[in-house]
């Protein structure tokens, strides 16, 4: 088989990621993350499940923004179980490289622990020997609120509307919320391997906590085990219009990430491809891979070259 017949799925991959580069989203920028106590031994059955696990958890993740998984093993303590869920505005290009992005930091954070957690910004991870899955969790696990600020009554009520609005429900499942009021803005959503009550009863909790720890703040946080909410007014967060929650990153950090992405995918290309394949065709391969690469440099700087502009 010659590369070449890889080349067109390559190109289309590339093409469709660059041009969907989310300019100022911060999806990946770590919020926190925890690990058991528990270390497994290299190279023994459990570690071949968790591989496992966080293999079938990237896998999915670019097809739909939550899912979970279980790996029956003979024995119940290596029995593992694991789920993803990304925030539910995403898209299945920034959700998959979320959940990738998680699912690394997480082997650098928890090397060898029988459990571990991480959330970034724009998604949720979780593997366990132990089952939590369809178990609320109402556990504390960050609060950050911002500076306090003068609110007016009005700006106060809003606020607290906002809030109130994603801890009430309308009688459907809905286990991503976003609302607005004015200059606040808001962003709620509970795992999706919760029950819609139990969904609802953890988001209640979230936000009365949230209002009560952070009140007149500009700003504020509040991760539950299982659910969580965040706020800001006008100038503390910065909030997309479809309900995101997004900072500004330096110039080329989103092209920077995908580089790694590209790299892995081309890497994996070539592995497959058969031993003796001409080495002209490896090399029109790299130089057309290259070719993409510098082309989407420029569209980096050419976009950053315009954001300065404009700004003057």
């Amino acid at each position: 088989m010659s590369k070449t017949l890889t080349m067109a799925p390559l190109i289309s991959l590339l093409t469709i990621t660059l041009l969907t580069t989310p300019a100022i989203s911060s999806v990946g920028s770590f919020v926190y993350g925890c690990c058991s106590q528990i270390k497994y031994t290299p190279g023994c059955p459990y570690e071949s499940n968790v591989n496992s696990l966080l293999t079938s958890l990237v896998n999915s993740a670019t097809l739909t923004v939550y899912n979970n998984f279980t790996i029956k093993s003979p024995t119940s303590q290596d029995t593992l179980y694991g789920l993803f869920q990304c925030q539910g505005d995403l898209s299945n290009v920034d959700c998959a490289s979320c959940v990738a992005r998680a699912v690394s930091q997480l082997g650098t954070l928890c090397p060898d622990s029988s459990g571990g957690a991480l959330q970034l910004d724009g998604c949720f991870v979780k593997y366990d020997n132990t089952t939590f899955l369809g178990v609320e969790d109402k556990t504390e696990v960050l609060k950050k609120c911002g500076p306090l600020i003068a609110y007016d009554s009005d700006g106060l009520n809003r606020r607290d509307g906002v809030l109130d609005s994603l801890g009430t429900s309308d009688g459907s499942y809905k286990p991503f919320r976003v609302g607005a009021s004015g200059d606040v803005s808001a962003v709620a959503q509970c795992v999706q391997d919760l029950s819609a009550s139990e969904c609802q009863d953890c988001l209640s909790e979230v936000v009365g906590r949230l209002k009560t720890y952070c009140g007149a703040a500009a700003s504020g946080d509040l991760y539950l085990a299982k659910c969580y909410v965040r706020f800001s007014k006008a100038g503390a967060h910065s909030y997309g219009g479809n309900g995101k929650l997004l900072r500004h990153r330096p110039a080329g950090w989103w092209f920077k990430v995908n580089v790694e992405v590209f790299k892995k995918i081309l890497e994996q290309a070539v592995d497959d491809e058969d031993d003796d394949d001409d080495d002209e065709e490896e090399k029109t391969l790299a130089i057309l891979v290259g070719l993409i690469v510098a082309v989407a440099l420029l569209i980096v700087f050419l976009a950053f070259l315009k954001k300065r502009l404009w700004k003057r």
